[in-house]
């Protein structure tokens, strides 16, 4: 009788040191959060000071040396290299976790795995190299120049399938068995057991990926600065060279001085709000659904 009450108030000790273990790590992670935001508005104050935020709309153009901040076009060229790689990269991820899930024969599979996983631990500056040596000759003689908004959707698009392909195979995984065998004994196809079954059941899962694959294309620097031609302009078309934010901020944080400094800061301020709009806009989209489903 001494002998279990000790027990269980070995085990009342030991989850109550990892509650607060527990919560001490969520805190240290979001402290750290605001330690980054809070030196980024530091740096990037005497820009908003004097400058004024309205000012990296309204300026024409990228001219630090002329006081025109514009960083409108490096906005856009952002959005667009972002957007495009992630509307290729959702589904060949989600298809690739399917395939080596029920298609593929077990060896293969595990190979297949094996393979997207050393995909993902390639550096992205080795991903920068080999679109700056094969991919921009192939679009450049496709239709010049080569660097090119293409070139940036296409080398992300590779660098974020293996991160939506594992973390959308994980979540595959974890579905019960019990799932998987009464749709079976009613008669499903493979098909209707990955459409009526799989994909309701791993959303949450799916949607995880794709925002970390979405993080992952949005501060991206080193593929895109390669690749993507740095021409602060307004993309019109695929074949447009562009600058993304986190190319701008790679390529003069080294000399800027002054407000030119601040304003790099500032960009960088202003990446990060994008991210939390993305991710703000997909949880809410998320909730949305999950309170439709179940009124």
């Amino acid at each position: 009788m001494i002998s279990s009450s000790t027990n269980i108030s070995s085990r009342s000790k030991s989850d109550c040191l990892l509650s607060w273990s527990v919560h001490l790590l969520a805190l240290m992670a979001g402290g750290l959060l605001l330690l980054v935001l809070a030196f980024l508005l530091r740096e990037s104050w005497p820009a908003l000071q004097h400058i004024g935020p309205a000012h990296f709309f309204s300026d024409p153009d990228w001219y630090p040396t002329e006081d025109s901040y514009g960083l409108t076009a490096m906005v856009w060229g952002t959005l667009c290299v972002t957007v495009g790689s992630l509307l290729l990269a959702a589904p060949l991820g989600i298809l690739s976790a399917l395939f080596c899930h029920f298609y593929a024969p077990p060896l293969l599979g595990r190979w297949y795995r094996r393979m997207v996983e050393l995909l993902a631990g390639i550096p992205s500056v080795v991903f920068g190299f080999w679109g700056l040596v094969v991919l921009v000759p192939i679009i450049g003689r496709w239709h010049p120049p080569g660097p090119s908004l293409l070139a940036g959707i296409l080398i992300l698009t590779f660098m974020i399938i293996p991160t939506i392909m594992l973390v959308a195979h994980s979540s595959i995984a974890q579905v019960p068995v019990a799932y998987i065998q009464s749709a079976t004994a009613l008669g499903f196809s493979r098909w209707s057991l990955i459409w009526h079954v799989i994909l309701p059941t791993t959303k949450a899962g799916l949607f995880t990926g794709i925002l970390l694959g979405l993080a992952r294309a949005l501060g991206e620097t080193m593929a895109v600065l390669m690749v993507c031609g740095n021409v602060v302009r307004t993309p019109s078309h695929l074949f447009d060279p562009i600058r993304t934010l986190t190319a701008n901020i790679a390529l003069e944080m080294a000399y800027a001085l002054g407000n030119h400094r601040a304003s790099l800061f500032a960009s960088g301020l202003l990446l990060m709000s994008l991210v939390v709009l993305f991710v703000s806009l997909a949880e809410g989209l998320r909730h949305r659904k999950i309170y439709a489903a179940t009124k």
